[in-house]
């Protein structure tokens, strides 16, 4: 079984979906072909440049994206952001604070907040907490 886990292939969209990047910007090379398993963690593990760069500068895709400017995906569509930015615009976007991601992140520490408190209330419960069922 071994064997054929390393032969194993993904397609150019999952592969940069793993490696965190976004498709459109990868080298033409990447997107036509198909990437084994064998493939993905060497990319993983020794970068080339194109990769470091991508990771670097950007375009990014928008989990991405979303994750560097604190908000969800669907926040980012909330605030107009559909396409996959630079490194450089999320910086600017972070300087400029337009209300729109003000909102968003507020939500997304609500958000946060809320799933800390129900899982410290499931780990209670499951310790025998003080309620019966």
């Amino acid at each position: 079984m071994k064997s054929q886990q390393s032969t194993q292939t993904m397609k150019p969209a999952t592969a940069a979906k793993k490696l965190g990047v976004y498709l459109p910007a990868t080298p033409a090379s990447f997107q036509e072909g198909v990437v084994t398993r064998a493939e993905l963690n060497e990319l993983q593990a020794n970068p080339p440049e194109w990769l470091r760069e991508l990771r670097n500068t950007g375009p990014h895709p928008r989990p991405v994206v979303a994750a560097k400017l604190g908000v969800s995906i669907a926040g980012l569509a909330r605030g107009g952001v559909t396409e996959a930015l630079t490194t450089e615009q999320i910086e600017a976007l972070k300087q400029e604070r337009p209300e729109w991601l003000e909102k968003e992140r507020a939500t997304q520490a609500e958000v946060r907040k809320e799933t800390v408190r129900l899982k410290n209330l499931k780990k209670e419960k499951a310790e025998g907490g003080p309620e019966h069922g």
